[in-house]
Formats: structure tokens, C-alpha cells, sequence
């Protein structure tokens, strides 16, 4: 390789590294504030908005889930993190986080509304998603639902089908249950457990609600405990003292 060639070769080396080392020393300020390791201090975020009605969601919590992320600074705040931090608190349906510029980080929040309590723990919500019961407060009035995986629209469905069916009667229903083989039960709210089955379950219900008052009046004095209706053409009923009910 002659002189001339081999000077060309390293001139456009040289040129390569000059270029290289510009470029990093512009790209390293952007890389160290987009981390975080510099300019938190110079743009950080001071304000914490949220947005969305909390009844249940404690807001000391999420402030304390969020400090962490912001402390980072407006451009450093990894948004995606805070934003499932947030999904993780009690309650919380669904979270999303934004940033607004100079120096907000708006937090929005959709609190799961419970429907009933779900199996030993688990609550259902009106959106018919089930979330976990640990570390919440479940409210004692909530109905008590249960059935297999799959089955929250269904089980949801025909319970709020037997309330409208016995409230005309005075009567509330506290709890149902459909179990794997797809046999459906209820409880109502002053004790009486109804064994319905799994044929026509609101041809059966409708049936049994209709004649209630009629069936209690004939046995003053006597409480009833329970009922099975898997009868064509009536019901099996078990009759108590009223202390045992």
C-alpha cells in the first residue's frame, strides 16, 4: 500500500472518530436525562392528578405507589411501570398514566363496583370480572354467588331473574350456587335454602315464589328450612322450629 493511500485510509478514520465522538457527546446528555441520572432536579414532576371517582381506592396508597416513579423526572418517569403499580392497588379495575407538561403526572383510575361476594375469595363486579379479596374491605350486604369458571354471566343472570321473581312475595335472595353437574340452588335472605336443579331453573323458581305465601300461611307456627323443587308436579319442603331457621 503506497503512502498516498494508506494517509487517505487513516484521514477518513480519523474523521470516523471525530464524527463518533460528537455524536456521543450529544446523545449522552439526552440518554442520562431520559434514565434519570441527571435533570430530575431540573424538571422534575411536582404535581399528582387523578382522575376518576375513588370510593375504595386509598389515595394515601397510590400516592405512595406513584412517589417512586415520579422522583425520576418528567422526561425520565417510565410510565408503563407506574401505570402497573397502580393496576396492583386494592380495588383498582383499570389505570392509566400520563405525564403533562411542565410537571403533572395525571393518574386515572376505574374502581371495580362489586356485585357479590364469589366463592371463599373472591369478589364479582358489575362488569362480571372477579378480582381477589385479600387486603379488601368486602361490604357485608353483598349477595354470595358461586359456580364454575366461565359461568359469572349466567350465575349473574339468573339471580337477579330470582329476585324480580320473589320480591313480589317479600322476599329477597341472599345467595346461588350452580355447581359443576349444572344444578342450581339459592338461599333466601331469611335462611330458606331452595334446591331448584338443573332443568328450567326459572319455570321452577316462578313457580315456588308464586305459592310461597300460600305455603307459609298453611304451616303458621313451623318455620320452613328448606325446599327442593326437582319435582314435576310439586315441591319437597322441610319444616322446622322457628328458632332453628
Amino acid at each position: 500500500m503506497n503512502a498516498v493511500v494508506k494517509g487517505m485510509l487513516d484521514s477518513a478514520a480519523l474523521r470516523v472518530a471525530v464524527w463518533s465522538l460528537a455524536l456521543a457527546l450529544v446523545a449522552l446528555p439526552v440518554v442520562a436525562v431520559v434514565n434519570g441520572w441527571i435533570g430530575a432536579e431540573r424538571w422534575p414532576l411536582r404535581t399528582l392528578r387523578v382522575q376518576g371517582d375513588l370510593q375504595r381506592v386509598d389515595a394515601a396508597k397510590l400516592r405512595a405507589v406513584v412517589l417512586p416513579h415520579a422522583r425520576r423526572g418528567f422526561f425520565a418517569v417510565r410510565l408503563d411501570d407506574a401505570q402497573a403499580a397502580v393496576a396492583d392497588l386494592a380495588w383498582v379495575e383499570h389505570a392509566e398514566v400520563r405525564k403533562r407538561w411542565p410537571d403533572v403526572l395525571e393518574v386515572t383510575v376505574v374502581e371495580h363496583r362489586p356485585f357479590a361476594r364469589w366463592g371463599g375469595d373472591r369478589v364479582l363486579s358489575e362488569e362480571g370480572k372477579l378480582f381477589p379479596v385479600a387486603g379488601i374491605d368486602v361490604p357485608a350486604s353483598l349477595p354470595r354467588l358461586d359456580g364454575p369458571a366461565g359461568q359469572e354471566a349466567a350465575v349473574m343472570a339468573l339471580y337477579g331473574q330470582s329476585r324480580e321473581l320473589f320480591a313480589p312475595a317479600g322476599f329477597d335472595v341472599r345467595a346461588m350456587a350452580l355447581d359443576r353437574r349444572g344444578s342450581w340452588r339459592l338461599q333466601l335472605a331469611d335462611g330458606v335454602e331452595v334446591v331448584v336443579g338443573s332443568r328450567e331453573a326459572r319455570l321452577r323458581m316462578a313457580r315456588f315464589a308464586r305459592l310461597l305465601p300460600q305455603l307459609l300461611a298453611q304451616r303458621r307456627g313451623e318455620a320452613l328450612l328448606r325446599a327442593d323443587l326437582r319435582y314435576t308436579n310439586g315441591f319437597a319442603l322441610t319444616w322446622g322450629d322457628p328458632a332453628q331457621s
